[in-house]
């Protein structure tokens, strides 16, 4: 009786880390996304980097303005890549403390709610960062003529 009670308990606590672990994968997918971005950002800090070496004048100070505007950007797109990092650290941390509530017996639900809603709450700041890095870089883009 008490083996069934055991299993039964450990299915349950099975069940409520399924959530979690599905949000560990739309992170995974959000961090592949940040971390495209920034090596984009790398790349094409370097190609005007090598033009900046033989620039002279006002190309060389528009070239240095475009460095600093992807630097800005590559700093954004860091912070929110850490606070994702941050973020999947916490879910782990909610699927730690179920587990451990179960094998342990004591309270996990206090515990795993607060480590849940502050890993929504560095993902959403994770999320504004992300936006601010993609406004960043729609607002320096020209279409059309001149």
């Amino acid at each position: 009786m008490i083996e069934t009670l055991a299993k039964t308990g450990i299915a349950h606590v099975i069940q409520l880390s399924v959530a979690p672990v599905f949000l560990l994968t739309g992170l995974g997918a959000i961090l592949n996304v940040m971390a495209n971005r920034l090596a984009r950002i790398i790349d094409r800090a370097r190609v005007l980097e090598l033009k900046l070496t033989g620039a002279e004048g006002e190309s060389r100070a528009e070239l240095e303005q475009r460095i600093a505007r992807l630097s800005r950007r590559a700093h954004i797109i860091s912070r929110s890549i850490a606070m994702c990092v941050v973020t999947a650290v916490l879910v782990c941390g909610v699927i730690i403390t179920l587990f451990f509530g179960e094998f342990l017996t004591f309270e996990a639900t206090v515990p795993a709610a607060l480590l849940f809603i502050a890993a929504l709450l560095f993902f959403l700041l994770a999320l504004v960062g992300l936006l601010r890095e993609i406004l960043l870089a729609t607002a320096t883009l020209k279409f059309g003529p001149g």
